[in-house]
């Protein structure tokens, strides 16, 4: 995550958004209900498995988000049948990850002379090493909807959001809502078996699905303001059996451009997550919670993890490359070791 505030004082991130480029730009929209023959591959020589979904809508039309998705290992293709037996075990698991700053399709990174030497770190690449992580998942990659001087993502559809990505979180802007209808509508036109209904029907939540989300870097603002809209959302009866279903939330190396707010330290809102029985995971490095620039990103880090523990939740915690110095390469790097 690049820092607007180093951007002020002298640009003395100048070094680091040097190698940290990538393209913004709307894709065009595709009709809705397409099957996976009809989407392009998410790049040249990837595996069929691999799909991108372009504009998916949201919550509302005017909401949409680019979507890569990557079928598990031997999970047959199917285009929207609903006579096919349902599949029983892993066929309706599902991973979300919310990817940082720089991170782009591969093409778009490869368009940009700097972004060359982190195509390792594209969002292919990068579901494909999910993919490995959970073998038996559905890994779904949402892409950030808009990229502010080729760098910084900006989850603008499900957090209020400066230019720069920076959040101001409230209660009621809709993640969840959004997240849910993405699904929703990318596994229909995915034609996955078994999708989630549309939001707002009767049918329910299908038997057997199961969700984890994932934010690394900048898509950790979308997992916090989940957590201010929890109390909310398990009261809604639309989305509380979609909430009901979260398994595991994981926070790799979280950071954003503020100057407050990277980890959550409400003790009121973070007493709605350690309640929930969702699993919490946080794997950081010393590029985030070591950093004499920002020093405020280790103490809130500590902070969500002390109070999440005194409300008796059990937080995982991992601090990655403890004895290595900062660098962006061991900040993507906790990616492939979380």
């Amino acid at each position: 995550m690049i820092t607007a505030q180093r951007v002020a004082v002298g640009f003395s991130l100048i070094a680091v958004a040097k190698v940290m480029s990538s393209v913004a730009g709307t894709s065009s929209s595709e009709p809705p209900g397409r099957c996976p023959s009809e989407t392009r591959d998410a790049q040249p020589g990837s595996p069929q498995r691999l799909q991108r979904l372009v504009a998916v809508p949201g919550s509302d039309p005017s909401r949409v988000n680019d979507l890569l998705l990557l079928r598990p290992t031997e999970e047959p293709s199917r285009c929207g049948s609903d006579t096919e037996p349902a599949e029983d075990g892993s066929s309706n698991t599902h991973v979300v990850f919310f990817h940082g700053d720089i991170q782009n399709f591969h093409e778009e990174m490869a368009l940009q002379p700097e972004g060359v030497q982190w195509l390792s770190w594209s969002l292919e690449q990068v579901a494909l090493t999910l993919g490995r992580r959970f073998p038996s998942r559905h890994v779904w990659v949402v892409r950030a909807s808009r990229m502010y001087l080729h760098k910084f993502s900006c989850y603008h559809n499900f957090v209020e959001s400066n230019m720069f990505g920076a959040p101001e979180h409230s209660p009621d802007f809709g993640a969840f809502r959004h997240l849910r209808a993405l699904l929703s509508h990318g596994m229909e036109r995915a034609g996955l078996p078994h999708p989630l209904p549309p939001p707002g029907g009767a049918d329910p939540i299908p038997s057997g699905f199961s969700l984890i989300l994932v934010g690394f870097s900048k898509g950790c603002v979308v997992l916090n303001q989940m957590v201010y809209e929890l109390a909310g959302a398990r009261a809604d009866p639309e989305l509380s059996p979609f909430i009901d279903r979260i398994s595991d939330i994981y926070w790799l190396d979280g950071g954003h451009p503020g100057g407050s707010e990277t980890w959550v330290t409400d003790k009121q809102v973070l007493k709605e997550l350690a309640s929930s029985g969702v699993a919490i995971h946080t794997h950081v490095t010393p590029y985030e919670v070591c950093d004499p620039m920002r020093a405020w990103v280790g103490r809130e880090n500590g902070r969500f993890i002390k109070i999440l523990e005194e409300l008796g939740a059990c937080p995982s915690q991992k601090l990655h490359f403890e004895d290595e110095p900062p660098s962006i390469e061991n900040h993507f790097r906790v990616i492939q070791e979380f």
